[in-house]
């Protein structure tokens, strides 16, 4: 019996933790929906801006004296990377696979960096093992962020890039490709490269041809220095905000993927411990009828036994 109740309240466990994984697939799907949403309303936005600025640029021959966030500098000797990690657990390898990303391309660099965190689980990540987190914005992003939420982090990214603190500033964040797959990506953040196009991206789909061929000049009113001085910004705005929409849906899927595949498993084991328990429950009523026909039968030849003895 002692086998039974250990069973029995083994399936009690297991059917508390199906209904709580369940719960959390059936949050993380309508999430993942809002997210999703968001992130792909906001692609041709993105695409588009970079063709616009491809053009700008490409009326300059000189492109880098026109704003300071399109000056190289070499060599490179400091570099700040934006890392955007979830805040909580429970998504799979959603938070391994990017911080796994992320060190190896910082070992890779031969030179210090900073980082620049969105997300609990990078910061402690990275403090933890003795990176140089410079700044936290884990507490002010809600989860559905707008470009004003955004904006404090690329004002701060900016600034430290013209003082020169940063020579080159990065982006890494998880790329979102459907509902089962999600991609680490290191990205350049700044200086701005108009003419680097990575096409494996998924927003290159929405990049038009003539984004790489240029056939005529267009005036601009005013001159493209004033307009890229305004648009610069707002355009290094914009891709952060479009890489934390990237990892919020991303995030969203892989934790939907995740609880789902754990409801799964708990539905699995629930009825592996069912058939265990009706085979523990049937062992110990057939060996209570062995005691009571044993019993039984003891007690017949007892009675024999003295009615003989008369």
């Amino acid at each position: 019996m002692a086998r039974v109740r250990e069973i029995r309240r083994r399936i009690r466990s297991v059917k508390n933790i199906a209904q709580v994984t369940r719960a959390m697939q059936m949050v993380a799907t309508s999430k993942m929906r809002r997210a999703q949403e968001q992130a792909l309303a906001t692609r041709p936005y993105a695409a588009k801006s970079w063709q616009i600025l491809t053009h700008l640029a490409s009326q300059s021959i000189d492109i880098e004296t026109l704003h300071p966030l399109l000056a190289r500098r070499t060599p490179v000797r400091h570099t700040g990377i934006l890392l955007i990690t979830s805040d909580k657990g429970l998504c799979g390898a959603y938070n391994t696979n990017i911080l796994r990303t992320a060190v190896h391309f910082i070992a890779g660099l031969g030179h210090p960096a900073k980082l620049i965190t969105v997300g609990r689980r990078g910061r402690d990540f990275m403090i933890r093992h003795g990176w140089h987190v410079v700044a936290d914005f884990s507490e002010t992003i809600p989860p559905r962020p707008t470009s004003l939420d955004v904006a404090p982090i690329a004002r701060a990214i900016m600034d430290d890039f013209q003082s020169g603190q940063y020579d080159e500033v990065y982006l890494i964040y998880t790329e979102f490709l459907n509902t089962l797959t999600q991609r680490p990506v290191v990205r350049p953040l700044l200086p701005i490269r108009p003419f680097e196009i990575e096409m494996d991206s998924v927003m290159a789909k929405y990049l038009s041809p003539e984004v790489t061929r240029i056939t005529g000049e267009y005036i601009y009113e005013p001159d493209v220095a004033t307009i890229l001085g305004q648009m610069l910004p707002r355009f290094t705005e914009l891709q952060i905000y479009q890489a934390i929409l990237e990892a919020f849906a991303s995030e969203h899927s892989a934790r939907m993927v995740a609880m789902r595949n754990a409801t799964d498993n708990a539905n699995a084991l629930l009825e592996h411990l069912t058939l265990s328990y009706n085979r523990a429950r049937q062992e110990a009523i057939t060996k209570e009828m062995l005691d009571i026909a044993g019993g039984a039968e003891a007690l017949r030849k007892s009675i024999q036994s003295s009615m003989a003895g008369r």
